[in-house]
């Protein structure tokens, strides 16, 4: 039994996973600077248990941005219908995905203002250049006109920040704006 324990106590992979969720929590609060003390200490383990699996907050800010890029990316595939054999059924998977996050987020402004801090860090600019490279890549085979891709993508991507500037999201809004995208990945041909 204390044996049981142990090893629940010593997972390198939920040990990662806590500090990582930690990490995102008060990145969002206190900017890509914040201590890696104050991280450990959100996440409930020791700056020496943070520093073991991550050597610096540099090191910490990039797997952090690298997990947020994956877990939306598992996001939208999950959220793809899987009975739509429809062109542009991934860039509705994508929509859905971003949209549902929006609505199911505590803060969406947090989220964003994370985002905004730690593409200050050396590193992070090149991931997320890579990150929307792959999606253009995912977008380009999912049968759109490239023009009505570009505007759906950057439209999706824009109202994320739209409720930073609007002092948060209508969630009538977000659901018209959502359906409207949605709509738009109906037709396949250019937009103008």
């Amino acid at each position: 039994m204390g044996d049981q324990v142990a090893e629940r106590e010593r997972d390198p992979a939920r040990t990662r996973r806590t500090v990582l969720d930690a990490a995102a929590r008060v990145v969002a609060q206190k900017g890509a600077g914040v201590s890696i003390d104050t991280i450990a200490r959100a996440a409930g383990v020791s700056k020496g248990g943070l520093l073991h699996h991550f050597h610096n907050r540099d090191e910490l800010v990039l797997a952090l941005t690298e997990d947020l890029m994956e877990r939306f990316a598992a996001e939208v595939r999950a959220a793809v219908d899987p009975t739509d054999r429809a062109e542009g059924r991934l860039m509705r998977g994508y929509i859905r995905a971003s949209f549902d996050s929006l609505r199911h987020e505590e803060s969406p402004a947090e989220h964003v203002a994370m985002m905004a801090a730690v593409a200050t860090v050396p590193g992070v600019a090149e991931l997320l250049r890579r990150d929307k490279a792959r999606w253009e890549a995912y977008f380009a085979d999912d049968g759109l006109d490239p023009q009505r891709t570009l505007l759906i993508f950057r439209a999706t991507d824009g109202a994320a920040i739209a409720g930073l500037w609007e002092g948060g999201h209508s969630r009538d809004d977000l659901a018209r704006a959502r359906e409207m995208l949605l709509a738009l990945t109906r037709d396949t041909g250019p937009v103008v």
